[in-house]
């Protein structure tokens, strides 16, 4: 065990925020840390890395444990270069690798050669430094830097680039950048997955899951945590939970305890019910006195079961629409943006179409230029060449991941009355009770809003508004994880058509039906979702790889021939059965795997069918994550065993 965080209670004032949290993170254990905004997760990860104090409680760790931690949008600040930053992770063996030049150069000095101890002593220490510096990895140490660096998005950047030029959004990239270089024993990041583009994402879940120290995060991002998470700690009404298992795994678990508890519930009432009406109905007769007397004293000494509490209250909303559009919504035909000073347009022939009721996404690489094509849509940005054209009875309503639309110093009430004066103030005021806005929340100035209270005040204008085209640009960011399924609900209900820009591949899986590729030459188009499209790419790659190969084969064949030299049949007819042996056995090993992982999933499930231990919730939380985890192994066996069929 890394680290055991005991009973931790933190109280600002009156308000409590946390109380009495419990967790432990074991070696290698990938936690995720969820619940709803401001349950206090970001809190909790303060208190354990010493940047907050705790009411009460205690924190424990092992010896020589380091710990982590990556703040949420913590950019990094510094005056130094992007390779000079990284580098100074490796300090100590920076200079140890100059010791070593400098006994290098004593050792081949050859005065020392006079002096045999002293000869002896330098060579000890040359040995003992140079060993001491390839265990602590000296000699990968450019590698891993341009590794990481390449990985999250700043391979095309110069080393000498100063991080003071950077964007808010890139020197976040790069403070997570230098924490994975300095690889902790404990890795705690706050919302890392903020300001990443799809393909860092990727890369970043491939490292991850290949740390070799323990990681706990808080994330919304279903995928991320689907992807990483081997158990997840919920937050939720100031006290924590674990559930062993990724984000989906929680889900079912958390689904199942509920339904059990409210049948124990439901159970033990209808006990007290019965046992209450004998009690009344016996407590006077002469002959059942003593026995109504005894059941009304189990009734006092029941340990009654408190009914299980079901969801936290979610934000409630739907999207309407006046009337609704034309068959033709949206034309872009080769559009192209330039800013000025800028020799090349961020983006060019850009052509795509949307027809009623569509509902599509716009994906690509963090800079291309996505919001800024949203913006030249709705007009707020004049496109340096080609044509936008709408079609009939289009009503836009646009939604800004900036939140630029806004006015600071307006309440919330104020700034949604202020969009719809028309409106009663009674119906304002509902709508905003819809989106978790009650009581004196409605007075609450903008500027004093998190990011995910900002997002649920623009959704609510946006809600307002009744376009029936809408154009959002990261509509999931700042929502937590209940607020984006209560969002995708509005939006799979919405009967207009919807153009969004998003990272959230959860998100993209659950809505697109189409997506398009933004690029610096264009567009590509995929029908369907996120996994689609991939799906589609690997199968176009294997396709060229394929082709690719053919001709390398053609060319050899026709220059074997052309230099009537030939072929050493033999030695290919050699390694092709050896090929083919290696591929038999791997299948054999596969489909014996495959057997033992269903028995064990089987012989688990006989488990859950015991009387002994159906009551025992705990045991059957432990059998359920064993039976996720085999099965999860289970698919990998099966996909592995299909590529080699």
């Amino acid at each position: 065990m890394l680290l055991q965080v005991s009973n931790i209670t933190k109280s600002y004032g009156v308000n409590v925020v946390l109380s009495n949290i419990s967790l432990q993170v074991l070696e290698r254990e990938r936690i995720g840390l969820v619940g709803v905004n401001g349950a206090g997760k970001s809190t909790l990860l303060k208190i354990i890395a010493g940047e907050m104090s705790a009411n009460s409680g205690a924190i424990h760790k092992a010896k020589e444990t380091k710990i982590g931690y990556l703040a949420q949008n913590s950019g990094l600040q510094s005056n130094r270069t992007i390779e000079a930053e990284m580098r100074a992770v490796f300090s100590h063996l920076i200079e140890a690798e100059q010791e070593l030049r400098e006994l290098e150069r004593r050792i081949a000095d050859p005065a020392l050669h006079d002096d045999e101890k002293r000869y002896a002593d330098t060579l000890d220490r040359y040995a003992k430094r140079s060993d001491w510096f390839r265990e602590q990895g000296g000699f990968e140490i450019n590698t891993r830097i341009n590794s990481v660096l390449h990985g999250m998005g700043f391979g095309s950047f110069a080393p000498d680039t100063l991080i003071s030029t950077l964007s808010g959004g890139q020197k976040t990239r790069l403070a997570l950048a230098r924490i994975l270089l300095q690889a902790p024993d404990l890795l705690m990041l706050d919302e890392p997955t903020n300001y990443l583009d799809i393909e860092t994402l990727t890369w970043l879940e491939s490292y991850l899951r290949g740390y070799s120290g323990a990681i706990l995060v808080v994330s919304h991002d279903r995928y991320f945590l689907d992807a990483l998470a081997n158990t997840i700690v919920e937050i939720e009404r100031h006290i924590s939970k674990r559930y062993t298992g990724n984000y989906s795994r929680y889900m079912e678990l958390k689904a199942a305890e509920y339904e059990i508890n409210m049948k124990q519930y439901e159970k033990q009432q209808d006990e007290i019910t019965r046992m209450e009406q004998f009690v009344q109905r016996n407590i006077v007769r002469a002959s059942t006195t003593k026995r109504a007397q005894s059941r009304r004293k189990a009734l006092e000494k029941m340990d009654r079961i408190d009914k299980p509490m079901g969801d936290l209250k979610k934000a409630y909303f739907t999207f309407e629409i006046e009337r609704p559009t034309g068959k033709d919504v949206l034309a872009v035909d080769d559009l192209s943006i330039t800013f000025d000073g800028r020799d090349k347009p961020l983006f060019r022939h850009v052509s795509f179409q949307l027809t009623r009721g569509e509902t599509v996404a716009l994906i690509g690489p963090n800079g291309i230029g996505k919001s800024t094509l949203l913006k030249a849509i709705v007009g707020q940005i004049e496109p340096t060449t080609g044509t936008i054209r709408f079609g009939t009875h289009v009503k836009l309503g646009y939604y800004d991941q900036e939140q630029t639309r806004l006015t600071a110093q307006n309440t919330v009430l104020e700034e949604v009355w202020g969009t719809y004066p028309h409106m009663e103030e009674a119906r304002i005021r509902t709508v905003l009770g819809n989106f978790l806005f009650s009581g004196e929340d409605v007075l609450k100035r903008i500027s004093s809003l998190s990011g995910g209270e900002k997002a649920r005040v623009s959704l609510a204008k946006l809600m307002l508004a009744q376009a029936n085209v809408l154009i959002l640009d990261e509509p999931t960011n700042h929502l937590d994880l209940f607020s984006k399924e209560v969002l995708e609900s509005a939006l799979l209900d919405y009967e207009g058509t919807l153009f969004f820009i998003s990272h959230d591949r959860y998100f993209l899986n659950k809505m697109a039906e189409r997506i398009v590729e933004l690029g610096p030459a264009g567009t590509e188009h995929f029908l369907g979702n996120y996994d689609e499209m991939i799906e589609k790419k690997r199968e176009i790659e294997e396709v060229r790889l394929e082709s690719l190969s053919k001709k390398a084969s053609t060319g050899s064949k026709s220059s074997a021939i052309s230099d009537n030299i030939p072929a050493n049949s033999y030695e290919a007819d050699k390694q092709a059965k050896r090929e083919e042996r290696i591929r038999q056995r791997k299948i054999e090993q596969l489909e014996q795997e495959i057997a033992d992982l269903e028995q064990k999933i089987s012989d688990l499930e006989v488990q859950l069918t015991d009387p002994a231990i159906f009551n025992d919730y705990i045991r059957i939380q432990e059998i359920q994550g064993q039976i996720g985890v085999h099965k999860a192994s289970l698919a990998a066996a099966y996909e592995e065993w299909e590529q080699y069929m």
